[in-house]
Parts: structure tokens; sequence; C-alpha cells
């Protein structure tokens, strides 16, 4: 093996992953074991988590499956008290879970922003502070979050406060890598455009006419798979990129490049 691709080797680490169960968590998690870490799989599906270790265990990695609802802090702590003791250490945290809520902004009560801020935000900045707090004893680490890009431009269509949490993601990207950057610990950011998952799915199936809408922000003229993110999740948690920290990396297919996939009340675009 080259030098060059021995950047990417992750064995001897140990990864956090939330969302684990399924989708983009799942595959982040195959792909940082597949480079050769061990992982923690997290997930509010404890079976579904499970599943992705047996895989995972079948390649040869040390997978731990763990039940967390990353909205409930309390949790996401004693995940991480967990984590220290079936593994010690942490090397490489990757943010991924986390649920958002869709309605027309007039119509939407306060304590529905409040339950996505908990999901999108506040779980993601108690897990960076947890592995932030061991990655600074040990004076390195890599912290991904997964945001979107509903988070950098607006999309319309009822997303007020799943875009306003993952804005804030950003935002506490670029803080958390500014904060520890000179001791030891990158963080860094991707950003998903639509990713073919089990929940898109079932909203194109309602409304068959949301895969034109979102198609038509897209470049690349498809849809993003979840297996796409192992890439950029390899080469943000190794030392491919060691020199990278507060990142905001679009995994778009070049939508951001182009504008924001967007649509507005009386827009030629919009389906409801």
């Amino acid at each position: 093996m080259s030098s060059a691709l021995n950047l990417f080797d992750l064995a001897g680490r140990v990864a956090l992953v939330s969302g684990a169960a399924s989708g983009m968590g799942r595959q982040m998690a195959i792909g940082l074991a597949e480079a050769g870490a061990d992982v923690m799989l997290a997930d509010i599906d404890l079976p579904g988590a499970e599943e992705t270790s047996a895989y995972i265990r079948s390649m040869g990695r040390r997978a731990v499956p763990v039940s967390c609802d990353v909205s409930e802090s309390e949790q996401v702590e004693a995940m991480f008290s967990r984590l220290d003791d079936e593994f010690g250490r942490i090397d490489v945290l990757g943010n991924v879970a986390g649920e958002g809520v869709m309605g027309p902004p007039e119509d939407l009560d306060v304590s529905v922003v409040q339950q996505v801020a908990k999901n999108l935000v506040f779980g993601r900045f108690t897990a960076c502070r947890e592995a932030g707090r061991r990655m600074l004893v040990a004076g390195k680490g890599s912290i991904i979050n997964v945001g979107s890009i509903g988070g950098w431009n607006s999309l319309g269509r009822g997303h007020a406060p799943y875009g306003m949490a993952m804005a804030a993601v950003i935002q506490m990207t670029r803080e958390l890598s500014t904060e520890w950057a000179g001791r030891g610990i990158r963080v860094n950011a991707i950003l998903p455009a639509q990713v073919l998952n089990a929940g898109l799915r079932a909203r194109m199936a309602d409304r068959p006419e949301l895969r034109e809408v979102f198609l038509g922000g897209i470049p690349m003229g498809r849809f993003g798979r979840p297996e796409e993110i192992k890439g950029a999740a390899v080469f943000l948690a190794s030392d491919a990129s060691s020199f990278v920290s507060g990142a905001i990396l679009p995994m778009d297919g070049g939508n951001l490049a182009m504008n924001a996939g967007g649509s507005y009340p009386g827009g030629p675009r919009v389906v409801g």
C-alpha cells in the first residue's frame, strides 16, 4: 500500500456514530469500519443498530450498539459513559442522528421548533462537548457533523425549523473548530442534498410531484445515495485531512454551486 493510501487508514481508532441503524449513519459507520476503525453504533432504533453492528463484526471490526435518543442530553451523556467502559477512548465522532419536522411556519407551535432544535442542535452539541472533553485530554480527534444544504440556503416548502437548526449546526462546526483546532481536534461538517433513503422515498411516494421539485435543484440530475457519505467521512476522520478544520463540505450533486434548490410561495416550482 502506498503512503498516500495509508493516510486514510483508521486501524486502531475508535469511532462513535449516531443514527447508525439506517441511511447515512449506517453507511458512515460501515465506511469507517472498512477503513479499520472499531465503532460504537448509536440509534433510537436499537434493533437496527444491532443489525449494523453484526455486519461490521463480520468484517472483523469491533462494534457495540447502544440505544440513544439524541434529543435527550442525559442519554447522550450516558452513551459516552458506556463508550468509556467499552473502549476507553474516542478518535472520531460522527453526528448523524436527528429528526426534523415540517409545516407552514405560521401554523407551527414553538414547542415543535424547540423539539427540532433538541434533535438536531442540542443533541449534536452535547455529543460534540462529550467527545471534545475526551479528545482534548488525548490531544487529537476528528468530529464530523452531518448538516444539510437546507442550513446554508433556504429550501422553503415548510422547512423553517429544519433549516434554522441545520444553520446552527454549520455555525457550531465553525465555532468548535475555532475553539479546538489549536488543541488537536478537527471539526468539520458534511452538507447533503436529497439522499435517497427510506424517509425521502416515503415522502415522494406520498407526493410524487416532489421528485421533479427535488431534482430541479441538483445539476447532476440524480439523488444522492447513502453510501456516498463513506468517502467524505473517511477523508475527514483520517490523517488525509490533517490540515482540514472548520470545512463545510457539500455532498449535493452541485446544488449549492447552482442555487439553493429551494422554492417560495408563488414561485415556478411550488407544489403546495
